[in-house]
């Protein structure tokens, strides 16, 4: 069911479907988005697919605002749609704690666990990817374990390392590149999520799942040493 459709501008609608972080609307969402994606729409360029709504943007030179939202209300979002990307399960290695997870202690001690525990509680389960933003290729991942959800930083630190893994609430994540965020790092991962010189630059993408595993710090390193 589309709750609200809201035109950003001459050649975007944005379609929100909740308000919650929530599997069952993130279900909704990725349905919609395959429904687009197979629909035809005159002028399509593109949708994207955020946790809660889709924003499908066109070309207005072929097509205007009301045409489109006539199509896209015409769409059955049916849960069953298949998604135009087939969904893939990719294997993530994570040091965690230790000078890749400063923040793992903390994180541990308000859920009542030692950091070993914490990082097996976090490594437990499979995770969705939701959507990607705020940098290119950075996955946001749900729904943590209840006891790991901590809030962000008071202040953001200046610097993250490519690779670290965070949690913000209920969400955990991993910064593709080195820079600036608030999330709390509990460890982080050799593995490249975006590389421009790949022919598919972003390795995750909304729908794909994603299992952390447990290295140690010189499995961390030869990794990284063979991604140089």
């Amino acid at each position: 069911m589309i709750a609200r459709m809201i035109q950003l501008s001459e050649s975007a609608i944005t379609v929100e479907f909740g308000d919650t972080i929530a599997l069952s609307t993130n279900d909704l969402v990725l349905a919609f988005t395959a429904a687009v994606d197979q629909a035809g729409i005159r002028g399509f360029i593109e949708v994207v697919p955020t946790y809660r709504s889709a924003t499908l943007y066109f070309d207005a030179r072929l097509t205007d605002a009301g045409t489109v939202m006539k199509n896209m209300r015409a769409l059955t979002v049916d849960t069953a749609v298949s998604p135009s990307r087939p969904s893939t399960t990719h294997t993530i290695p994570v040091w965690y704690g230790g000078a890749a997870g400063p923040d793992l202690p903390d994180v541990a001690r308000q859920a009542g666990l030692t950091a070993e525990e914490a990082g097996e509680l976090h490594a437990s389960i499979t995770y969705r990817v939701f959507m990607l933003g705020f940098s290119p290729g950075f996955p946001y991942l749900g729904i943590v374990p209840a006891p790991l959800a901590t809030p962000r930083l008071p202040t953001p630190r200046k610097q993250v390392a490519a690779g670290s893994v965070g949690i913000a609430g209920t969400q955990t994540g991993v910064y593709p590149q080195a820079s600036p965020g608030g999330w709390r790092i509990i460890g982080r991962t050799p593995v490249v999520l975006f590389d421009l010189h790949r022919p598919k630059p972003f390795l995750l993408a909304p729908g794909d799942q994603v299992r952390f595993v447990a290295i140690e710090e010189e499995e961390f390193e030869q990794l990284a040493g063979d991604q140089a």
